[in-house]
């Protein structure tokens, strides 16, 4: 079933029929297009990571580091994403995956194909297409920066692939799309805001199953990103707190509690650069018991050690996402007490990457 259509179709088919209505509808001519080009921000957690899948309110912020996907109506499907690895991959006249690829380059292209078959569900089998995709710029010196790539990827990918199959979406049904596509290559973990901050950009309070709202950013209070280690995979550290939840539930529940309790603070706390900065502090010290409780990964001694550096330099530090490698974050008043916090994080071979908050959403 179509992912975007259930509320109007019942039955695939019906999903076709809808799908030509709307490629009907498509402008004169669409079809000789030479290419439909999209893109999407990467993305951070500021705030509210776990606690998000029980339904609190995330605080998330798209960045300046944008995948980029070309679509281009061909003879045959064909494949290229050199950021990954992949360089001219002939697919089949469906647009599948080769049954000869091996099976680390299938695990790779599983996002890929999870978007391909939720547009193609919508589009009446469009194609066939020649895709290029590139997400280089989440990438520094070979690591992985933790930024949301995976979430820009499925953003960028079903926005190119449904406009150059005649399907037309708003940002709420993109949305719901490619969150439907990444939940799916995910094996259904994730609360999807990653994807939003990737659809809408921005500085974003989300909560799951609930349209993400627009804030503004305190023009008094500074962020910085820094890298932590070399990377980790969200799949595995939420697996692990869940597994944490089946064998001790009264103790996860406890856990939770305290980080719903507290990411419900965001949304006012924002008006009150040093009392988000208070919460900032103490939804780190949450997770970390979490994480001491569950053994998952999510705060490494690399975090602490920073967030000795951020407290004696007047900021806060905590971690980013899911945790565990990555990126962690530092914030602090604006200003001098900024120089000082980024003086220190260099002081302590902290790499900062250069980012700008806020960025403009997906686009075509």
């Amino acid at each position: 079933m179509c992912p975007w259509f259930r509320r109007r179709c019942r039955t695939l088919p019906e999903c076709t029929r809808y799908a030509r209505v709307l490629s009907a509808r498509a402008p004169t001519g669409w079809t000789d297009v030479a290419s439909f080009s999209s893109s999407a921000p990467g993305k951070l957690f500021l705030l509210g990571e776990y606690a998000v899948l029980h339904g609190a309110p995330a605080l998330l912020a798209a960045v300046d580091r944008r995948v980029t996907v070309t679509v281009i109506p061909a003879g045959s499907w064909r494949l290229h994403a050199p950021s990954v690895g992949i360089q001219h991959l002939d697919l089949d006249e469906e647009g599948r995956l080769p049954a000869t690829l091996d099976a680390h380059t299938r695990s790779t292209l599983r996002l890929f194909d999870a978007v391909r078959v939720a547009v193609r569900a919508c589009t009446a089998g469009s194609g066939p297409f020649e895709i290029s995709m590139d997400s280089s710029s989440f990438v520094r010196d070979g690591h992985k920066l933790g930024l949301g790539s995976s979430a820009a990827v499925a953003s960028a990918l079903t926005a190119a692939l449904a406009e150059a199959s005649g399907l037309h979406l708003d940002r709420q049904a993109l949305f719901t799309l490619a969150h439907s596509a990444h939940r799916a290559a995910q094996h259904g973990t994730g609360s999807g805001g990653d994807v939003a901050a990737s659809v809408y950009g921005g500085l974003l309070s989300y909560t799951v199953e609930t349209p993400p709202v627009q804030m503004q950013w305190p023009s008094d209070l500074s962020l910085v990103a820094v890298i932590t280690g070399a990377g980790s995979a969200t799949t595995d550290l939420v697996g692990r707190v869940n597994d944490f939840a089946v064998q001790n539930p009264a103790q996860h529940d406890q856990d939770l509690a305290r980080l719903i309790r507290l990411a419900h603070s965001a949304h006012s706390a924002l008006a009150d650069r040093d009392g988000f900065l208070r919460l900032v502090d103490d939804y780190f010290t949450a997770l970390a018991l979490l994480d001491a409780h569950a053994q998952a990964g999510i705060v490494t001694e690399r975090h602490l050690e920073l967030r000795a550096v951020a407290e004696r330099a007047g900021g806060v530090f905590k971690t980013s996402g899911a945790g565990g490698g990555d990126v962690g974050l530092a914030f602090s008043a604006s200003g001098a007490p900024a120089e000082r916090l980024e003086s220190a994080l260099a002081d302590a071979g902290a790499s900062v990457v250069p980012l700008e908050f806020g960025a403009p959403g997906a686009r075509l």
